[in-house]
């Protein structure tokens, strides 16, 4: 087995890559749909873009990965997302977003397939469990830098632009009246950047454990006649479905309903509503050593919808102080829902994991959603109310979930032992 620190490192680097291209949405819905004179129900096709990449790339990339190989997949990818920045960076307009946003997915969903064999690999089994964790904080930590350097950027373009040499360069090719816009033109250098990077550097030789293969068509067909895939398939759906239902409205909602300003004060809830993700993740992971992971998911789930019903309801302080608080409250559900889903089979993981991560789909379609009944219902409030049927499902998975192996705690090991 190869094993490379400088490989971790990359693949971590990677994480944090996709990461703060991934949510950066929701700060920016606001400014998107001022300059562009958008509806609610255009605005929710922006994030819809995205995730359906995700619906569209989840299975291919796992067949990408085993014919082609992590390097080509990983590059090709930065080369679409690089593509996808670039083009809307050169030409804001709404529906050039639209397929600007289609091509950054498709190359972050690829990315997610290719690089956890590739960590396991270069950092050894018996350290793959560390890693992964870690992996996701700095995935965490990215979601809560990239609403910071956005405010950064808008108001440093706004104010001083010659104040350094990264706004003076960005103000000579970035409209004034878009200032975001700058954000884009970060994304296709660093993109660009990690083409480079990989195509540069060897990486070690990935032979593909048996459940992280893709699997062949008849493989999949027979698990989606299965009920229980389908149940789970929707339990991520669901879940990925509130994160990005509840993220991409968070600063808009907070314009529109207590006056808050996006730059600064939207952005720093959508961040923290992350970076509480990220903090509610290790607190989860203390939660299961000690409880059924289905009663972890129960609480958390009805958790989520106390706190959501305080974010559309409340004042705008509670409101303030509620969305963020949101993100602690989903922060476990997908790992549970997922080692439910994948516990509950005894075979065909990898392909059964490709049809989890079609559910990320959810991310599309919910904040759609959203934004199509808040016009329908007069504003964004109305709209979100869907979020509750979401939560609801992710809730009842921890009501019907039967999985063929429980998640062993503190007080099923001493049972055990008191047994034996």
């Amino acid at each position: 087995m190869q094993r490379s620190r400088a490989i971790v490192g990359l693949v971590f680097l990677i994480f944090f890559v996709i990461s703060f291209l991934t949510n950066i949405l929701g700060p920016l819905v606001p400014d998107i749909i001022s300059a562009f004179s958008l509806s609610l129900t255009l605005a929710g096709f922006l994030p819809f873009s995205f995730f359906v990449a995700y619906g569209v790339m989840s299975i291919p990339a796992g067949t990408l990965v085993e014919r082609r190989g992590e390097r080509v997949v990983m590059a090709a990818s930065f080369a679409a997302a690089c593509a996808g920045a670039t083009l809307f960076a050169l030409v804001p307009s709404y529906r050039i977003a639209i397929g600007s946003l289609f091509l950054i997915g498709l190359g972050m969903a690829a990315l997610q397939v290719a690089i956890n064999p590739l960590l396991r690999v270069a950092g050894g089994e018996e350290n793959f469990a560390f890693y992964s964790v870690f992996a996701q904080l700095v995935f965490g930590l990215a979601s809560f830098l990239s609403p910071r350097a956005y405010t950064y950027l808008v108001q440093g373009l706004q104010a001083d632009p010659t104040r350094n040499w990264l706004l003076a360069a960005l103000s000579r090719v970035v409209p004034k009246e878009l200032p975001w816009v700058s954000l884009y033109w970060v994304f296709a250098l660093v993109t660009l950047v990690m083409v480079v990077v990989i195509a540069s550097v060897r990486l070690p030789r990935v032979e593909l454990k048996e459940d992280e293969r893709a699997g062949a068509l008849t493989t999949y067909v027979s698990l989606l006649r299965q009920r229980v895939v389908v149940l789970y398939f929707f339990g991520i759906f669901a879940y990925v479905g509130s994160e990005q239902g509840i993220a991409n409205w968070i600063s808009e909602f907070l314009r529109s309903y207590h006056g808050f300003d996006p730059t600064t004060t939207g952005a720093s809830a959508v961040s923290w509503f992350w970076g509480l993700m990220t903090a509610g993740c290790l607190l989860g992971m203390g939660l299961l050593k000690l409880y059924d992971s289905r009663l972890v998911l129960r609480g958390f789930a009805a958790a989520a919808i106390a706190t959501l019903t305080v974010a559309l309801f409340g004042p705008a302080q509670a409101s303030l102080y509620a969305f963020p608080a949101l993100g602690f409250c989903l922060s476990v559900m997908w790992s549970i829902v997922f080692s439910l889903a994948l516990n509950s089979l005894p075979r065909h993981h990898g392909a059964f994991s490709g049809i989890l991560c079609t559910g990320i789909v959810g991310g599309a379609v919910v904040p759609l959603l959203v934004g199509w009944l808040g016009d329908q219902l007069g504003g964004l409030r109305g709209g979100m109310l869907v979020v509750y049927g979401t939560l609801a499902y992710v809730f009842s998975v921890g009501v019907w979930a039967r999985p063929l192996i429980a998640n062993e705690t503190t007080w099923r090991r001493r049972n055990d032992a008191n047994v034996s």
